[in-house]
């Protein structure tokens, strides 16, 4: 009997351990969900905070950018204003000394005229075609320099017969 009663004795002590393995095991199971559930539920919070922080983060910089590109409109816009203006001061400019150059070129063609007519004259009365033995003065005048100083040619031909 006493076998029997070892092998009741070794059945209750085996059937004892499996119970508590199994309690064990059951406890080990929901505390690994437990944690399982919280460490799911973490991470969701942290992607949902993660997912904000990007969504304002984006609104931050559109914003930001938006701002940038209106300013570099706005730069634009007067760089535009600025180079108009400059144009039309250069366009005034250059018209105010054609009309200044057109007078002097008016002036230095007059000058040019009378000096071309004198050196006429003086040939005429070297080759004898001229008036006769007379002093003829052709002055051709007007013009400035270009430095604000008045020009006059005065030219004499003198002719003796020989």
């Amino acid at each position: 009997m006493a076998s029997h009663d070892q092998q009741y004795r070794a059945g209750q002590a085996k059937g004892q351990a499996e119970e508590k393995t199994n309690q064990m095991l059951g406890n080990i199971k929901d505390k690994a969900q437990q944690s399982k559930d919280q460490t799911s539920d973490t991470m969701g919070s942290a992607w949902d905070k993660t997912k904000e922080s990007k969504d304002q983060s984006g609104s931050y910089m559109s914003e930001k950018a938006g701002q940038a590109r209106d300013k570099a409109s706005q730069m634009g816009q007067a760089t535009k204003d600025k180079a108009s203006q400059m144009a039309q001061s250069t366009k005034e400019t250059a018209e105010a000394g054609k009309e200044k150059t057109g007078g002097m070129m008016q002036r230095t063609g007059e000058t040019v005229k009378n000096m071309a007519a004198g050196a006429t004259e003086a040939v005429k009365n070297t080759l004898g075609m001229g008036g006769g033995n007379e002093e003829t003065g052709h002055t051709a005048t007007g013009g400035t320099t270009g430095v604000g100083r008045d020009t006059k040619t005065t030219t004499t031909t003198r002719r003796t017969n020989v």
